[in-house]
């Protein structure tokens, strides 16, 4: 999509560099998940290794990427200002700078320091929920998007302090003697993070996104299975995690079903919309394809797992064997597809916009490499059979190895693509993101705690 989509309010957004920021230490992390998933596939590292994998893809990839995705569109798409940039700042830091110390301490086994160093990631989501949350406030009534966005910020805040009392726990045994278990408090504080803040915001997103990028508005038909998964999949969400929480199957089974009937007819919708794009090929749609692949074929797996035994370990990700396909084929290509928009989008806004009719400026479409574009979703799509087929079909442990391999080749070429975009196109280079050069002043006649100008 080479234009600015109409009807947004790009004057409401924060400055480029505090959502750039955030996805840059993404990718950051992502480098080293995807790097420590190919090393623990052929060896055995020291310490919690496992957990700390999960925290690194999960909440240090997904999780800011997510952060700085809200903290940027959330403006764009509902015309107000973002309540504090200066908020939007900090959470950042201390987030990804707890989580360092969490890795740390994770794979050197000093579990004594996991409650200190998983504090500033405690605070750093509860800024986030507050920051954007009363940006939200400001934009009601909420749409579809803006409510899905609503009810994943509430699961921010529910997972962040849970997730310190499970830090905690490592420390002095906070669950002894009480009714709740680690392991309850671990199911619902996955349950939130995996269904509740993690695809409730992909949901959101998607149902914009793919409008966008298809140039095909949605029918009767699909906003009818958006009415659909509307009530279904957020309810669904919150039954199965307290489900999981008591032990009581029969509320975690019919929470399970919720999520599982919203999320395929979201899908038939997405895919109906892919289908009928009037828009050409774009590296958004060629993965949003994926997306909608992996979701209906990890709901086929995972339903027969949620309905026999919704409160198991073994389901926390879905079917045992289907979480690359949740994590890589969702997760991943959601976030992979959309900041190949997202990135360019907003260095061409800073850098080309006031420059368009004067002189000739590139698309936003020209800013990245399309040659390794083509590369990485090449690589990225065959790692991702091998990485998600393996478990499934039992194949030998090479298949997935070698798949993880190629998906790792392909996801730091997307790396690398995003941050030459930032390097031959933002203004101030990747340096000038990453360093704070006074991004917090609010625009003129505009207020850094939330005075929002009229529509």
């Amino acid at each position: 999509m080479n234009g600015i989509p109409g009807g947004l309010r790009t004057d409401q957004q924060p400055p480029m560099a505090i959502p750039l920021r955030h996805f840059v230490v993404g990718l950051g992390f992502l480098v080293v998940g995807v790097g420590g998933a190919t090393v623990m596939a052929m060896a055995t590292l020291p310490g919690l290794s496992g957990v700390a994998h999960v925290h690194v893809t999960l909440l240090g990839w997904i999780g800011l990427t997510i952060m700085g995705a809200m903290t940027q569109f959330v403006p764009v798409w509902s015309g107000v200002s973002i309540h504090s940039r200066g908020l939007a700042r900090v959470q950042l830091w201390l987030v990804a700078g707890g989580l360092v110390g969490f890795v740390v301490a994770l794979l050197a086994g000093t579990l004594a320091w996991l409650p200190v160093v998983a504090a500033p990631i405690l605070l750093g989501l509860w800024l986030f929920v507050y920051n954007v949350g009363r940006t939200l406030a400001a934009a009601r009534p909420l749409d579809f998007t803006e409510r899905h966005f609503a009810f994943a910020l509430g699961c921010f805040g529910l997972l962040a302090p849970l997730g310190y009392l499970l830090a905690l726990d490592f420390a002095m045994s906070v669950f002894d003697g009480t009714a709740v278990g680690r392991g309850d408090v671990l199911l619902v504080h996955a349950t939130l993070a995996l269904y509740g803040a993690v695809l409730a915001t992909i949901v959101g997103a998607l149902a914009q996104l793919v409008t966008m990028f298809a140039q095909y508005e949605p029918g009767a038909l699909e906003n009818a299975l958006y009415r659909l998964e509307e009530p279904l999949f957020p309810v669904g969400v919150l039954m199965l995690a307290l489900g999981r929480g008591l032990g009581v199957e029969p509320i975690a089974r019919v929470g399970a079903v919720a999520v599982l009937i919203g999320l395929f007819g979201f899908a038939v919708a997405i895919a109906r919309l892919l289908g009928r794009a009037t828009a050409g090929r774009s590296p958004m749609t060629d993965r949003y394809w994926i997306v909608v692949a992996s979701l209906i074929t990890w709901l086929s797996l995972t339903t027969s797992a949620w309905v026999l035994e919704p409160t198991g370990y073994a389901g926390l990700f879905g079917h045992p064997d289907a979480m690359n396909v949740l994590v890589v084929g969702v997760f991943g290509f959601v976030v992979v597809g959309s900041l190949y928009h997202i990135v360019p989008f907003i260095v061409w806004l800073e850098s080309y916009s006031d420059r368009l009719g004067f002189e000739q400026v590139p698309m936003i479409d020209d800013c990245y490499d399309d040659r390794l574009e083509r590369a990485d979703f090449g690589l990225t799509v065959v790692g991702f059979l091998g990485l998600a087929g393996g478990p499934v079909f039992a194949l030998p442990t090479a298949v997935t190895v070698v798949g993880g391999a190629l998906a790792t080749m392909g996801f730091c070429l997307f790396v690398v693509n995003m941050l030459l975009t930032i390097h031959r196109h933002g203004p101030n280079g990747i340096g000038g993101v990453l360093v704070d050069r006074g991004d917090s002043t609010p625009p003129e006649g505009a207020s850094d705690e939330g005075s929002h100008p009229a529509e």
